[in-house]
Order: C-alpha cells, then sequence, then structure tokens
C-alpha cells in the first residue's frame, strides 16, 4: 500500500502563496502519475496539477500561470507552488498518485488524507 502525506496548507490573504509537499512511502510501486486535486464543500473533487514519470505538468485552466507542479529528486516527492491565491481556491487538497498513467481525472489509486488551503479577501 502506497502512502501519500500532505503538508504546507494553511490560511493565506488574497494574492498570497503557498507550496504544499506530498511525500510517498517506500513501496514496489514505481508511480508514473503524481498530482494535487481540491474539493471545495458542497462541490466534486476536480484536479488541479499533475506530473507524468517525464516531468511533464499537466494544469487545469483555472490555475495555469500561477500554480507550479514539480518533483523533488527522489521522484516520489512532488510539491506544488501556488502564487497569487485567489479565494476561489479556497479548498481541501489532496495528493493522489496512479501507477498507469496521468491525467487530471479522478480515476487514481492512491490518495492521500488532505491539507486545508483557506484564501481570504
Amino acid at each position: 500500500q502506497v502512502e501519500l502525506v500532505e503538508s504546507g496548507g494553511g490560511s493565506v490573504q488574497a494574492g498570497g502563496f503557498l507550496r504544499l509537499s506530498c511525500a510517498a512511502s517506500e513501496t514496489d510501486y514505481n508511480l508514473f502519475c503524481m498530482g494535487w486535486f481540491r474539493q471545495a464543500p458542497g462541490k466534486e473533487r476536480e484536479g488541479v496539477a499533475a506530473i507524468d514519470i517525464r516531468d511533464r505538468p499537466f494544469y487545469t485552466d483555472s490555475v495555469k500561470g500561477r500554480f507550479t507542479i514539480s518533483k523533488g529528486v527522489s521522484q516520489n516527492t512532488v510539491y506544488l507552488q501556488m502564487n497569487s491565491l485567489k479565494s476561489e481556491d479556497t479548498a481541501m487538497y489532496y495528493c493522489a498518485a496512479d501507477s498507469r498513467s496521468c491525467d487530471l481525472g479522478p480515476s487514481k489509486t492512491f490518495w492521500g488524507q488532505g491539507t486545508q488551503v483557506t484564501v481570504s479577501s
């Protein structure tokens, strides 16, 4: 079982920034994809950003130009740098991983517990 541990959430003013981190436990899985999803109260979970084994990034339109996803040298750590935060970015952010493919769809194999991001304005 792959364990994903997130950190870096918090409360910031609009226009501020946060960096989220996600670390995957040691497993026999070669994770093809790691990424971030978010869910606001009363709304469905949506894909925010993902990065594949070749370091190709994917972003949802609403965060392009503001968020950057990257991996650490260990290849089992992923970061999400969030700049120019807006109130609409407020959500629980979940790290996710998959061993087969990479996109922003919801069908991911492994999920973290989530870290809260709150943006006030």
